[in-house]
């Protein structure tokens, strides 16, 4: 086109004159939103506090999480740029939807397609609970009428701060959410160091540090159930430091109660600030929310404290022993489990022989684990009757009971294992219920370890879950513990009872299991269940309000173990860390280590076995005893005492841990060589921690005759111990010492 022809027709697209662009003035109506008083509102600990400021707009933003600031109102002052790229900073829970274009905490998807959502203050309500001072905070968008509760519950005394929120659609229409946040944590500081773990089968929970950049990091799983194997929901943050430190520095530890899919990302912007957003992933899961419905997140948990990691830690223990664990800080029982000593291959004589052994030894339970049932497809292998849950009467001619009274009658405790989500495809369940399977229409239904998972998703399904359970208690009188396994992901997922609303599946799924788990202890509030899920597998804080502890770690390398229950010690307390003891050389690993180091180890959590007895040398059985014997004296620290971390070993070749009484009146320390030293000369040297530095304490060294301690059976004071004084020679790999501290 020529130049003259190309300006001439854009011409022709122009108003003819001024007045003509007027009469086509473009006109929008808004609705109007209500002004509001400016306010603070503080959620307070005993030692800490989250400012947030409600603005004459409406708008909720957080200012400050962290040390206490004196009189909250002193932020009533502050003010904010109202600029386009930062008038949204620090949202309390930023919403897709007016200026905000960062990484939401809320999405909505409306009836007519939109996704703008704004939320703005209505009100604010404070109730007092016991223990706890919850703070609810109204916000709701004036177009669409969706309305947003964010719960904070506040426990002052372990310095505590519980989020989730509830997510009401008051409009007429249906809404789907796509992204729903238990909570959005806003912080502003120099450097971030954050500490989280990565993992698999056998190797869960190793410890990774990284200083987080700009733009996005994210933890998430999708992996249905066994969603912690690879990460946990849960992490430590450092502020202004590139350093890791247990003693020092301001350290932020969070975990979120949930046990499915999760996401938690750290979003970094421009200006160095960053938002936390944490809760269930949004993969697959777009919510239907009808009119008048309301979807309840699941709890995120923070705290902070300015005495480094191991203070942050110590906070969540003690919330979770008293709050968050089912049955937290009671002692449980030293038990003998017979997996890795029969496995499958066992009769009626052989568990009463491993029952015989475990009284002999001194501990206190015998479980009986997987290959109990199945008789039409009997459990000899892992192929085959899982969902077939009588008793196998090939093996267990006498049936449970009778193995079950001869352990109380040698006065043990006496539990037994189940894997009630899942079946094989060669079972008569699998026969009978072909439409209780998770599967995709069309599709192979994969397996996982020969197996299919039931569709909890189903209330029918639940009911028969729930009915495994109930039916196994039955099986003897008194059956103490219950050890609930779950050994797959879940792959190609679908639910037939679900139809076409399939996006509500890997939701449903965990609902329906806390549902069956909230009936179960109904029913048994005293049962002690272990979270088993392959070991490492549902290690959070949703499952942990059912259950009295996990299977940390199919793992039961003793080496291995340093490393995933000193990541795990992070954030969850030694109370649920169920450690064994097993044969050698190591199923998992082949590695051999002395049983000395394998007893020291698994005595700094629940104490266990995992073998064959009859194995064990008379010299072996001598120690196992000694061992035992001491861990029943000194295990109360362990499930109730203050943790301190003072060597890792993700940072040198030792590891060290103690736990001390809360009147600081008793300490247990455990220490270990977990690779090759070359300088032990004299010793190593141990900064003790949370002693009375003015109290004197006896140290006497357990389950040895000669000590590796010079001061070994002496008295000293705390400042001595915790000043470097304490150096225990540990010479080679696998050398460990176990020493009780008792204040004169």
């Amino acid at each position: 086109m020529k130049p003259t022809l190309f300006l001439a027709a854009a011409l022709l697209l122009l108003p003819l004159n001024t007045e003509a662009r007027k009469a086509k003035k473009f006109t929008h109506e808004t609705v109007a939103i209500p002004a509001v008083e400016r306010q603070v509102i503080a959620v307070e600990t005993d030692h800490t506090v989250l400012v947030l400021l409600v603005q004459e707009n409406g708008l909720v933003k957080t200012l400050h999480y962290g040390a206490p600031v004196g009189d909250p109102a002193q932020y009533l002052g502050m003010r904010f740029s109202e600029e386009d790229y930062n008038s949204c900073e620090g949202m309390a829970y930023p919403a897709t939807g007016g200026r905000f274009i960062g990484e939401p905490a809320l999405q909505v998807k409306y009836a007519d397609g939109t996704h703008n959502t704004e939320l703005y203050f209505t009100g604010v309500t404070v109730e007092r609970r016991e223990g706890c001072v919850s703070t609810a905070i109204d916000l709701k968008d004036y177009v669409t009428a969706m309305q947003v509760k964010l719960v904070y519950d506040a426990y002052p005394k372990e310095d505590v701060i519980t989020m989730h929120t509830e997510i009401l659609n008051s409009g007429a229409k249906p809404v789907e959410l796509l992204n729903y946040a238990s909570s959005a944590l806003y912080l502003d500081a120099k450097d971030y160091l954050l500490s989280h773990t990565w993992g698999s089968w056998a190797q869960e929970m190793q410890l990774e540090r990284e200083l987080l950049g700009h733009d996005l990091k994210v933890i998430e799983s999708r992996r249905g159930v066994q969603a912690t194997q690879s990460n946990n929901p849960s992490f430590l943050l450092s502020l202004n430091t590139r350093d890791y430190s247990e003693t020092s520095g301001e350290v932020i530890a969070g975990a979120l109660a949930w046990s499915g899919n999760f996401r938690i990302s750290f979003d970094r912007d421009a200006g160095g600030r960053l938002t936390i957003l944490s809760g269930i992933s949004p993969y697959a899961s777009a919510w239907p929310l009808a009119a008048g419905e309301c979807f309840t997140t699941p709890e995120m948990i923070y705290t902070w404290s300015s005495e480094g990691a191991g203070g942050a830690s110590r906070n969540l223990h003690r919330w979770a022993r008293k709050y968050s664990v089912y049955g937290g800080g009671e002692v449980n029982p030293t038990l003998l489990n017979s997996w890795e000593g029969a496995y499958f291959t066992f009769t009626t004589e052989t568990l009463l022989r491993m029952i015989d052994d475990a009284a002999g030894m001194g501990l206190e339970m015998f479980v009986l684990d997987d290959g109990w049932f199945g008789n039409n497809f009997p459990r000899n292998s892992d192929n085959a009757g899982l969902g077939d849950w009588e008793v196998n009467v090939k093996k267990l001619p006498e049936g449970i009971d009778y193995v079950a009274s001869y352990a109380h009658s040698k006065g043990l405790k006496f539990g037994i294992w189940i894997e009630p989500e899942m079946v094989n495809p060669d079972s008569d369940l699998a026969h009978a219920h072909p439409e209780w399977v998770v599967q995709s229409p069309g599709r192979e239904i994969y397996q996982g370890r020969n197996q299919w998972v039931l569709d909890l998703a189903n209330p029918a399904v639940e009911d028969f879950v729930y009915g495994i359970f109930d039916r196994t208690m039955q099986l003897a009188p008194n059956i103490d513990y219950i050890k609930w396994d779950c050994n797959r992901v879940i792959q190609s997922f679908g639910s037939p009872y679900l139809g076409a609303a399939q996006d509500k599946f890997y939701i449903s799924y965990v609902q329906g299991l806390y549902n069956v788990m909230r009936r179960i202890r109904e029913k048994y509030p005293h049962v002690l269940v272990q979270c088993c899920s392959s070991g490492g597998g549902r290690v959070d804080y949703g499952s942990l309000r059912y259950c009295n502890e996990v299977w940390t770690s199919d793992d039961t390398d003793a080496l291995q173990r340093a490393f995933i229950q000193y990541s795990q010690s992070l954030t969850y307390p030694a109370c649920i860390m169920a450690s064994h003891v097993s044969t050698v050389p190591n199923h998992q690993t082949s590695n051999v280590t002395p049983l000395k180091f394998r007893f020291d180890m698994a005595c700094s959590g629940r104490l266990g076995m995992e073998l064959q007895p009859r194995n064990l040398s008379g010299e072996e059985r001598a120690l196992a005893e000694r061992c035992i014997g001491s861990y029943k004296q000194y295990r109360d620290l362990v499930f109730r005492g203050d943790l301190y971390r003072f060597a890792s070993p993700y940072d040198s070749n030792y590891y060290g841990v103690m736990y001390v009484s809360e009147d600081k009146s008793r300490a247990v320390v455990f220490t270990y060589c977990v690779a090759f030293e070359p300088r032990t000369v004299g010793g190593k040297v141990f900064r003790l921690q949370g002693l009375d530095p003015a109290r004197k304490y006896k140290v006497v060294e357990q389950n040895v005759d000669a000590s590796c301690w010079w001061g070994n059976g002496q008295s000293f004071t705390g400042s001595f111990l915790m000043g470097g004084a304490f150096n225990p020679r540990l010479p080679q790999l696998y050398s460990s010492a176990v020493f009780v501290l008792e204040a004169e």
